[in-house]
């Protein structure tokens, strides 16, 4: 059984004095921002494809439609920001309050529409991130952001992943408010520039994006110190834009990195993409020793991701019809993620449980924090209805 939202995609009301905007969950963020821009104000939070809306973001999935009783495609994300999260948070930091319809027909308003609240729960946190287990988001007021004086984007390459993380890493620790800074290893660039879809050539090597936004005199300083700290982990030459074309160019290898991967694939070919964060310490440590594990693979395979918040992302392409292949693909992604939990890091920054990671859950947070959501799940859905084994299973044990 499946709930399609498609057709709910209108702005409810927009309030620009106060910085809000309420919207049906199918509105495409890329439209919302299009749609305010004359406010001066946008929606800071960029997942990336075009195609993401604000309840793919919020409570149920990267497709307007919340699937019951089958495997998500993709997955919500109650950390969804993408690119922006280094400087604007996630998705869960710019929701003001919800009209959730539970599973026996109760709707519920999480919140009223200050930003600051304390009264009661914070709603907000349990349904963001629920991915579709809890109830269905048919409301969202969002804050807004005043949209940047001045804004400019960078890239720089490097010798290493280890070095560019390094560097990712001691430019996070120094102070400098980037707007955005992401991550890509040379065969991720490779597959950018088979695919064709930037109309630009690129080093391949691993290369850092960044996006410097502010005040003229801010965004010029803020340059500075990142480049004074990527040449001392032998940067090579920084590439930046001059004009909005020029960012929209720049950018556009980081926009494109999924979308390349997929439009790479031969007959038989899936793209298994995964994520993990760990503590901006540890790293350039986990990136080092998962590109190896993926490159000893033998098979398509790179990393990517928003390394300004210690997440990233591993792809990589196989033969689904090959069992001993899709095996080994499976180890590597699982010793990724016990290694992330070993370095007190989380087995998804983004992607959601899911099917794929409830084992790593319990692993992570420990039965006992497993059994406080599953007495959340059964009072809010007593019969099990929404999204079942999603994020955990219910055993007899559990409903006695």
């Amino acid at each position: 059984m499946s709930i399609d939202f498609t057709h709910m995609n209108k702005i409810i009301d927009f309030h620009p004095q106060d910085m809000d905007i309420v919207v049906q969950p199918a509105v495409s963020w890329m439209d919302l921002n299009e749609d305010i821009k004359a406010s001066g104000l946008f929606f800071p939070v960029d997942p990336g494809p075009s195609v993401c809306a604000v309840s793919k973001m919020t409570t149920i999935s990267l497709w307007p439609i919340l699937l019951i009783g089958r495997e998500n495609l993709y997955r919500q994300k109650s950390g969804v920001c993408g690119t922006n999260a280094v400087r604007y948070g996630t998705m869960k930091d710019w929701v003001i309050n919800l009209t959730v319809v539970l599973a026996d027909g109760t709707v519920i308003k999480t919140k009223r529409r200050p930003r600051k609240s304390s009264a009661g729960y914070n709603l907000n946190y349990l349904f963001v991130g629920s991915e579709g287990t809890l109830g269905v988001v048919t409301e969202i007021t969002l804050k807004l952001a005043v949209i940047p004086q001045e804004t400019s984007v960078a890239v720089v390459t490097f010798p290493s992943i280890r070095a560019a993380a390094a560097a990712a890493s001691d430019i996070m620790r120094s102070g400098v408010p980037v707007a955005a800074m992401e991550i890509m290893d040379e065969v991720q660039m490779m597959v950018v520039n088979k695919a064709g879809g930037t109309g630009k050539i690129w080093k391949e090597v691993p290369t850092l994006f960044f996006k410097f936004s502010g005040t003229k005199a801010g965004v010029f300083d803020n340059i500075g110190t990142v480049k004074k700290i990527a040449k001392a982990h032998q940067a090579g030459e920084f590439e930046f834009a001059r004009t909005p074309e020029e960012q929209k160019i720049l950018w556009s290898a980081r926009k494109e990195s999924l979308w390349s991967m997929l439009s790479l694939r031969k007959t038989g070919q899936e793209v298994w993409s995964t994520d993990v964060a760990v503590p901006l310490s540890r790293l350039a440590d986990i990136i080092e020793i998962s590109k190896k594990e993926m490159d000893d693979l033998g098979v398509f395979a790179s990393i990517l991701g928003h390394i300004g918040d210690g997440n990233f992302h591993e792809s990589i392409m196989y033969d689904k019809s090959n069992p001993e292949e899709v095996k080994r693909i499976e180890k590597c992604v699982h010793d990724m993620v016990d290694r992330a939990l070993e370095m007190e890091g989380t087995c998804t920054g983004e992607h959601g449980i899911g099917l794929g990671k409830k084992d790593y859950l319990v692993k992570e947070l420990g039965l006992e924090t497993l059994s406080v959501m599953k007495k959340i799940k059964l009072a809010l859905d007593p019969l099990w209805l929404m999204n079942p084994g999603k994020i955990m299973d219910l055993s007899a044990h559990d409903r006695s």
